[in-house]
């Protein structure tokens, strides 16, 4: 699925350079982001070398369905997977494949749409400024407006994935990932806005497309009902996940894990209130609005994948399957 027998009629250096000229093409028609410079994560991180993200570079060149991957991009897939090829060039390309066939959570980025503007209005998600102290990243996520109304599963995790990815590029690969949902305010009629299909779908995502070191999940603040959801998540979360899905009734056992000083102000923290971390992460997104349009193009072409073109049931079976949850 991943190979293919490279030309021999040119040089692989003006094949690359071509390549590299087209990558610059492409970026030229972004906003000009305020990108890390990918020399910064090689000085910060001995183990990612360069000539392993340029090899993984020349495979995406030779496979005709993915898109063209930029430098940076690149690094953060291969730093994700621990520095494996062969892992990263499998998630590179299931990474690309859930987003063009999900279009329901990755589809429609624009912070302009009606559904994205209201979730980033009631919906606080940000990283948080300070890392752990074995440089883990703590992205801390709750919900502002408590009416189930505003409450649009699907678009909840589109922002996630935009605020998480926009946060790399510019900061570079953190050593880890941490989540933590804050709870207070959930109702049962949120939960029931919770589709069995787009969790598989965003989780399958999660663990095994997104270029992230996922090392915690926590819910703090948990609600009656959260067997019910958990029992709803964890077909679909692979065990070393479950083994750092963490339960908290209120703040002081996650503060065990976590330093209070990382977070904000509101939860006893030194980090700026939720307020204006919500501020902030706001203006960034409406800020670049051609950052997320270019992420959104960033898709593949099933007609030229190698053998047999991917669709839904390929990944995720047949959706029907889960289509009703029975609440007790």
């Amino acid at each position: 699925m991943y190979f293919q027998t490279r030309p021999t009629h040119h040089s692989i250096e003006i094949q690359y350079l071509f390549y590299l000229s087209r990558i610059l093409f492409e970026k030229s028609k972004m906003m000009q982001l305020k990108e890390i410079n990918v020399d910064e994560i090689y000085k910060r991180d001995k183990l990612l070398k360069k000539e392993e993200v340029v090899n993984v570079m020349k495979w995406v060149e030779f496979q005709s369905h993915l898109p063209n991957l930029s430098e940076l991009c690149t690094a953060l897939f291969l730093h994700s997977c621990y520095y494996n090829n062969e892992l990263a060039k499998t998630t590179i390309d299931i990474h690309h494949t859930v987003k063009t066939l999900c279009p329901d959570i990755f589809g429609n980025r624009s912070p302009r749409d009606p559904q994205v503007k209201l979730t980033i209005d009631s919906f606080f998600c940000s990283p948080l400024p300070q890392l752990t102290d074995d440089g883990t990243l703590v992205i801390l996520a709750k919900v502002l407006d408590v009416n189930p109304g505003n409450f649009i599963f699907p678009v909840i995790l589109k922002c996630f994935d935009m605020i998480t990815l926009f946060h790399m590029h510019q900061n570079g690969p953190p050593n880890g990932v941490i989540i933590v949902f804050d709870m207070e305010g959930i109702t049962f009629s949120h939960f029931l806005r919770v589709s069995v299909v787009v969790m598989k779908k965003f989780l399958y995502y999660l663990q095994e497309g997104m270029p992230i070191r996922l090392k915690g999940l926590h819910f703090c603040n948990v609600v009656s009902f959260i067997d019910k959801l958990i029992a709803m998540m964890k077909p679909f979360l692979k065990e070393e996940i479950l083994r750092v899905l963490g339960l908290h009734i209120g703040m002081d056992t996650v503060y065990e894990l976590i330093s209070k000083n990382i977070f904000p102000q509101d939860y006893g923290g030194s980090a700026e209130s939720i307020e204006i971390l919500h501020e902030k992460v706001k203006a960034r997104i409406n800020d670049n609005e051609e950052f997320f349009k270019y992420q959104e193009s960033q898709v593949v072409d099933e007609s030229k994948r190698p053998g047999k073109p991917m669709n839904v049931s390929d990944i995720f079976g047949m959706e029907g399957t889960f289509k009703r949850l029975e609440v007790d």
